[in-house]
């Protein structure tokens, strides 16, 4: 099975469980909230799991990089605590980063371009973030537009900037994995990688909602 197939596959089984989870809500159970935790716990093992594996020459090099981003882990720990207690501001965020990861994936295949930093992503083309921003504001009005049947200016505002703030999370994971030597941080998630590989966009974002809310 080719690569771009598993990530279609383990994509919809993960656009399952949030479906699964907005139903939880419903029902009164506060799923969102506990994937939420789930998710930024495994976030966090991984990192802690591929420091301890890390060449202790290329750890003592970077062991302030390396404690800082796993500081900031904790940091998205309680965020996720927080912004998870308020459901559908969650799901309104996981639905602009995929829409804005979809989107410069798609668009920066086809479209291609100037490279944003090759040093830390060969495949980020400044075409592709363009379009990852389009795509993640369109999803965010589009989410005002069908769940309360009017356009609110204000989710533009936040369709770019959790657009943008995604994507830059994704470098900063890069980083992160090109001073440690790996490709992904895990195996988890087939086609995607590990759990940071795959909610990299949540590491600036989710804590600006959850400041943004205190």
């Amino acid at each position: 099975m080719s690569n771009t197939a598993k990530r279609i596959i383990v994509g919809a089984i993960m656009a399952l469980i949030v479906a699964f989870a907005a139903i939880g809500e419903y029902f009164g159970i506060p799923a969102v909230r506990y994937l939420s935790i789930v998710v930024v716990i495994g976030m966090i093992a991984e990192m802690i799991i591929c420091v301890v594996r890390t060449p202790h020459d290329v750890l003592k090099k970077n062991w302030i990089s390396f404690g800082a981003f796993l500081l900031w882990l904790c940091v998205m720990l309680a965020a996720a605590n927080s912004v998870g207690a308020r459901p559908w501001i969650m799901l309104l965020l996981l639905l602009i980063i995929c829409c804005a990861d979809i989107g410069a994936w798609f668009f920066g295949r086809m479209i291609g371009g100037d490279k944003m930093w090759e040093r830390l992503s060969a495949n980020k083309t400044w075409a592709g973030q363009i379009a990852g921003i389009l795509c993640g504001t369109f999803a965010s009005i589009m989410y005002g537009l069908l769940g309360a049947d009017v356009f609110m200016p204000q989710l533009m505002w936040i369709g770019i900037s959790i657009s943008l703030l995604s994507q830059y999370g994704d470098l900063t994971a890069s980083w992160i994995k090109r001073k440690m030597g790996l490709k992904d941080f895990g195996r988890i998630l087939p086609g995607h990688g590990g759990l940071l590989d795959r909610f990299d966009g949540w590491i600036y974002a989710l804590p600006l909602i959850w400041f943004v809310l205190l």
